[in-house]
């Protein structure tokens, strides 16, 4: 087990506890798996060493270690698949300066290397049984949040160390400054995504709309033969679940992504994905999409379907060279990279000074 620093070395030895359900970068949908293939190997290009435990099917190129060969999707949520994960992961980190959980079990398990600092995020919303398991953990280790408006959701009692935003890599995305006629949704077969929604949008506006979005689990099958299904025709296609090469294709060559959140969403990677690529942003003004979206220069954003008909009529404000430059200057991975060795020195500078708790303030 590693000893309580004096000091904060420059080079730390960082673990990341990842999710067992989906490999590393994920072949299709995954926006938390995306965001922790960014964080390591921009954590490894700022000259730290990263041990990342994944899936043995994961290929990010840092370091990985793993218990189980491949993701198990189907079993997402399996307490004993989870459980047998994070503890091959801790053992297997316990040499390092921290440990990054990103897992449930992990808050859990964790309380058994008291001497091994941990931080965690929380990529779901504070709702009644996530506040109620981080807030039992908050007291010995930093809770990250991912967005202003979700932690204002959390409870007073539960204190939150910091709001990292996500981040990604601009340079993996093609910015287009000369798109094609569609608008795009992109993400899940399901209400809460809004697809009915942007459907309806799109087609009021006159705006042919692509739909790439994942359809695996039986409430996404049957949503989409029930409700989708019927609504397709002229101006309104399904082409499937896109891989991320064909994710950055058509979000490059998109007018714009129609992103109708029906739930106070923690942050919504597909924005800034979009953004990237100098496509703004149609979507309701709700969960964490005004920390994201300027409104009239990377998007437009309402409360209601009408005003979302008026942004896509208004795209031609837009200067996509814009997008581009937000993601640059707020949502880099870059950003996001250095947002989090902030905190780890914190965490780490604590250690040393005797605090058993790895608290921050």
């Amino acid at each position: 087990m590693n000893e309580p620093h004096s000091q904060v070395s420059p080079k730390l030895r960082i673990g990341i506890l990842a999710p067992p359900w989906v490999p590393i970068p994920p072949p299709s949908y995954g926006g938390t798996e995306l965001v922790l293939d960014n964080l390591a190997v921009g954590l490894q290009r700022a000259g730290h060493e990263v041990v990342l435990f994944t899936t043995g099917d994961s290929t990010c190129p840092v370091p990985r270690r793993a218990l189980f060969p491949h993701g198990d999707p189907d079993r997402m949520g399996a307490s004993v698949l989870e459980l047998r994960h994070v503890a091959a992961g801790y053992d297997a980190m316990t040499d390092l300066d921290l440990v990054h959980d990103h897992t449930l079990a992990g808050l859990f398990y964790s309380a058994q290397f008291p001497d091994l600092p941990v931080v965690a995020t929380n990529h779901g919303p504070f709702n009644e049984d996530l506040s109620d398991l981080y807030g039992r953990v908050a007291h010995r280790i930093p809770v990250i949040a991912i967005s202003e408006d979700q932690r204002s959701r959390a409870p007073a009692t539960l204190p939150v160390a910091r709001v990292i935003h996500h981040g990604i890599d601009p340079d993996h995305y093609r910015f287009n400054p000369h798109p094609g006629s569609h608008v795009l949704f992109l993400g899940r077969m399901s209400p809460d995504k809004g697809v009915d929604i942007a459907i309806r949008v799109a087609r009021e506006a006159g705006a042919p709309l692509l739909i790439a979005a994942k359809m695996r689990e039986p409430g996404e099958v049957r949503f989409f033969n029930e409700v989708i299904k019927p609504e397709l025709g002229p101006g309104a296609e399904y082409v499937g679940e896109a891989d991320f090469a064909t994710k950055a294709e058509l979000l490059s060559t998109a007018r714009a992504l129609v992103n109708p959140i029906r739930w106070p969403e923690p942050f919504g990677l597909v924005m800034i994905e979009a953004m990237a690529c100098g496509t703004p942003v149609i979507g309701y003004a709700n969960g964490a999409a005004p920390e994201i979206i300027d409104q009239g220069v990377t998007g437009f954003l309402s409360h209601e379907e009408a005003g979302l008909v008026d942004g896509l009529r208004h795209l031609d404000e837009i200067d996509r060279r814009a997008c581009l430059a937000a993601v640059r200057e707020r949502f880099s991975a870059r950003r996001m990279v250095r947002d989090h060795l902030a905190l780890y020195r914190e965490v780490l500078s604590r250690v040393g000074a005797g605090d058993p708790a790895h608290r921050v303030a």
